[in-house]
């Protein structure tokens, strides 16, 4: 038997896990896309895998399942807007953005904490999402900034000591 969770209860209690705030990217037929999505995360060391969460209606679906390839932009906490920005329905997302291509001929964007480059591996039903997992073949950070988050429906941030912190306990 089927149990039936309300979509709004199950959204709202998911809101109550933090997550980090990621824009993946794509081109195809010379044309770039991206949105914004918290669906994301590290799943493999060898070889290095990701996985990423997509709407089966979000433009970019299909765009990623015919060009093969993708870019997880990990947002820094000053690059709400980017977010806010990349969550809408506009023509031309990358009007006035500042991005470079990467080896894929993807857009990386040039405020991201985090740019992986990424090829589709393959791609697996997930409700009214599809399940990307891709192959990370190139990687660009910027340490010297914190990430953004989002918890509650809302953007956040870490503490300024906070990331001192996590380093100290890592030692």
């Amino acid at each position: 038997m089927p149990v039936s969770i309300e979509q709004t209860e199950f959204r709202q209690a998911l809101g109550h896990f933090a997550s980090g705030v990621t824009v993946i990217t794509t081109q195809h037929q010379g044309q770039f896309h991206g949105t914004t999505v918290s669906s994301f995360c590290s799943l493999s060391l060898r070889p290095p895998l990701v996985l990423v969460g997509i709407d089966l209606n979000a433009n970019i679906h299909d765009l990623i399942v015919a060009s093969e390839v993708f870019a997880v932009n990990v947002l820094a906490e000053h690059a709400e807007m980017l977010s806010r920005h990349f969550a809408r329905r506009i023509p031309d997302k990358f009007a006035n953005i500042s991005y470079s291509l990467g080896q894929l001929d993807v857009p990386l964007l040039d405020d991201a904490l985090t740019r992986l480059e990424c090829r589709l591996v393959t791609r697996y039903p997930g409700g009214d999402h599809s399940i990307f997992i891709g192959e990370v073949v190139s990687i660009s950070t910027q340490p010297y900034h914190q990430p953004l988050l989002y918890f509650r429906s809302k953007y956040g941030r870490l503490h300024s000591n906070a990331a001192n912190l996590v380093s100290n306990v890592a030692e």
